[in-house]
């Protein structure tokens, strides 16, 4: 049985049964502020994908108009000449024999890697370990580049990565509960337009099924899409 703070259950009895637009769902999720903490706003879309067919998948990256609020921890897989480039980007490690040892040895401290198309050969032995954790370079979300710096930078300033789970749906972070209620609604809006865009070829019938935001520690509210 899954367990619900006081909190959360006097959240849910202010909410009605009946979906929101997107700005007023908003406002509703910025009222839920009784954390002692600036929530993370997530977005979560139900599509009428097969997720067991590969040609369904929907996965990638986007840079939201107006950032997440969250500085992300980036590393880069490059050669020795851009090493610099990365460094200067944002990368807190940059490199490749001596970055591919550093993790295989157990270093984590990182939220995404970035890598060159030149060193992806050796860094393809680090698919065991970053696969798991969901780190591993892919051109599917743009971590796998020609242009390593202008990546580092993108993903350090709050680029978010998304993919769907074994249920079909994709949740991705838009904004802090903090934001101002136009700047989140611009953020959602972009996102979900670009999933519009990216629609697989073969995902038939109704593509957006159901669409809710919610805080961290908040209820979900359903959007009226």
């Amino acid at each position: 049985m899954v367990f619900r703070s006081k909190r959360y259950k006097k959240e849910t009895q202010q909410l009605n049964k009946e979906p929101m637009n997107i700005a007023e769902a908003v406002e509703k999720v910025k009222s839920f502020n009784s954390a002692k903490f600036d929530q993370s706003i997530e977005c979560v879309l139900q599509l009428g994908i097969d997720p067991k067919q590969a040609d369904q998948l929907v996965r990638g990256s986007i840079s939201l108009p107006n950032g997440i609020g969250k500085q992300k921890k980036v590393v880069a897989f490059c050669e020795d000449a851009d090493v610099e480039a990365a460094k200067s980007a944002g990368a807190i490690e940059a490199g490749c024999d001596e970055l591919i040892k550093k993790i295989s040895d157990g270093w984590m401290d990182f939220d995404v890697a970035i890598a060159s198309p030149k060193v992806m050969s050796k860094v393809g032995k680090l698919g065991r370990v970053l696969g798991p954790q969901g780190k591993m370079p892919s051109p599917k979300n743009g971590t796998v580049t020609g242009n390593v710096a202008t990546a580092v930078a993108e993903f350090a300033a709050g680029k978010v990565e998304f993919r769907n789970d074994a249920g079909g749906n994709i949740h991705v972070v838009v904004g802090k509960q903090s934001f101002e209620t136009e700047k989140l609604v611009d953020n959602i809006d972009a996102f979900v337009s670009h999933i519009k865009k990216i629609k697989p070829a073969a995902a038939k019938g109704t593509y957006i099924k159901k669409m809710c935001i919610s805080a961290t520690m908040s209820p979900a509210i359903t959007i009226d899409y």
